[in-house]
C-alpha cells in the first residue's frame, strides 16, 4: 500500500472529485479525514464505504472560508490520528453566470468564490503546515481547473478564482520547499454535480476533446495519489486532466485558421 501510516485531509470529500480521492486514499492504507462544508451526509457515506472496505476515516465538518473552523478541523485531524502528512484542498464553489452579463456577477458572488476557491485553501494550508513539517515526504495537492488557464468557466469570478489558485501553487511550492511538496490539477469538464452543469454541456464538451473522452473522478484521484506517493522530485507544477482539449483543441484552432 503506498500510502500506509500516512494521514491525509481531503477538504470537500463529500461528493465528485474529493470523494473519489477520499476513497482511493485509503484503499492504498491512509487514514482519511473527509471534511465537508453542507454534506454531511454524503461524508458519513464516504466514511462508511471507507470503513466497510477495512480503512480508516472520519467525517469533519468545517466551512474552509471560515479560518476558525479550519483550525479546528486540523486540530481534529491531530486528535484523531496524531498526525498530518497530505492535504488535499478540493473544496469549491461556483454559480454559473454567462461571461457577457458582467452585471450579474454581484459583490456577494465574487466574495463567495474567492473565499471558498481561493482562501479556503490558503486556510487550510496555513493551519496544516506546521503537522506538515513534522513529517517526511509531506505533500499538497490543490484541485484548481483548466479555467484558470483559459479564462472560461462556469464564471468570470470562477475561472479568476482558479487563475489565481495556480500562481498561489507556484508561491507555496517556492515557500514551503523542501520539506513539504505542493502541486497543482487542473481538471477540465468532468461529469460531477458541481456548478449544476446541464447533462448536454458534457457532451458538447466531449465532442470537442481530442480524446472524445471527459476525465473522470476515477483517473483525476489516481493522479492525486502519484502526486502524494511516486511523484518525489515534483514540485509548483500544475497538470492538467482535460483529454487534450486546452492544449490540442487550442493548436487545432489555430491550424484551422
Amino acid at each position: 500500500m503506498k500510502l500506509k501510516d500516512r494521514v491525509a485531509l481531503v477538504t470537500g470529500a463529500g461528493t465528485g472529485i474529493g470523494r473519489a480521492i477520499a476513497e482511493t486514499f485509503a484503499r492504498e492504507g491512509a487514514k482519511v479525514a473527509v471534511n465537508y462544508s453542507k454534506s454531511r451526509e454524503a461524508a458519513e457515506e464516504v466514511v462508511a464505504v471507507i470503513r466497510s472496505a477495512g480503512g480508516t476515516a472520519v467525517a469533519i465538518g468545517a466551512d474552509v472560508a471560515d479560518a476558525a473552523e479550519v483550525e479546528g478541523m486540523v486540530d481534529r485531524v491531530n486528535r484523531e490520528f496524531g498526525q498530518l502528512d497530505i492535504l488535499v484542498n478540493n473544496a469549491g464553489w461556483s454559480t454559473r453566470i454567462p461571461h457577457d452579463q458582467l452585471d450579474n456577477l454581484t459583490d456577494e458572488i465574487w466574495d463567495r468564490t474567492f473565499d471558498t476557491n481561493l482562501r479556503g485553501a490558503f486556510y487550510a494550508v496555513r493551519s496544516a503546515v506546521p503537522s506538515l513539517r513534522k513529517q517526511p515526504g509531506s505533500s499538497i495537492v490543490n484541485v484548481a481547473s483548466v479555467a484558470g488557464m483559459t479564462g472560461m468557466g462556469s464564471s468570470i469570478a470562477y475561472a479568476a478564482s482558479k487563475g489565481a489558485m495556480i500562481t498561489m501553487n507556484k508561491s507555496l511550492a517556492r515557500a514551503l520547499a523542501p520539506q513539504i511538496r505542493v502541486n497543482a490539477i487542473a481538471p477540465g469538464f468532468v461529469r460531477t454535480r458541481f456548478a449544476s452543469w446541464p447533462a448536454a454541456a458534457f457532451d458538447q464538451g466531449e465532442a470537442v476533446t481530442p480524446l472524445k473522452h471527459l476525465a473522470t473522478v476515477e483517473e483525476i484521484a489516481a493522479l492525486a495519489l502519484y502526486l502524494v506517493a511516486d511523484a518525489g522530485s515534483m514540485t509548483g507544477e500544475t497538470i492538467v486532466v482535460d483529454g487534450g482539449l486546452t492544449e490540442l483543441g487550442t493548436i487545432q484552432m489555430h491550424t484551422a485558421r
